[in-house]
């Protein structure tokens, strides 16, 4: 078993940054890729970023490219999520997940993840 802590969610105003922590204990992270989802009220769990166990593939939506940036300490068992210049469109509960396979493979489906954190919420007022 693995359990996922996140924090670092609040209310920020449109164009601000907060910056999430996920910490992982139970298994060492640094064998499995680890990313972040959100999932907005009223829709389906949305992927945002993926880092690899090599911490050098990392894997970004679309929508948040160039605005969010992912990275990990596998000393520690803690992944990171930067978010800079920050929508009303960003706000949503974000998610730290591990993922179910000990390859190099980055992957963007929910599935994919084995292990959940419960969840921080990240407002973007306009």
């Amino acid at each position: 078993q693995v359990q996922l802590v996140e924090s670092g969610g609040g209310l920020v105003q449109t164009g601000g940054s907060l910056r999430l922590s996920c910490a992982a204990s139970g298994r060492t992270s640094g064998s499995y890729s680890m990313g972040w989802f959100r999932q907005a009220p009223g829709k389906e769990r949305e992927f945002v970023a993926t880092i690899g166990w090599n911490v050098l593939n990392i894997y970004y939506a679309d929508s948040v490219k160039g605005r969010f940036t992912i990275s990990r300490d596998n000393a520690r068992n803690a992944v990171s999520l930067q978010m800079n210049s920050l929508k009303p469109e960003d706000t949503a509960v974000y998610y730290c997940a591990s993922g179910r396979y000990r390859d190099p493979v980055l992957r963007s489906q929910p599935d994919d993840y084995v292990f959940w954190g419960q969840g921080t919420q990240v407002t973007v007022s306009s």
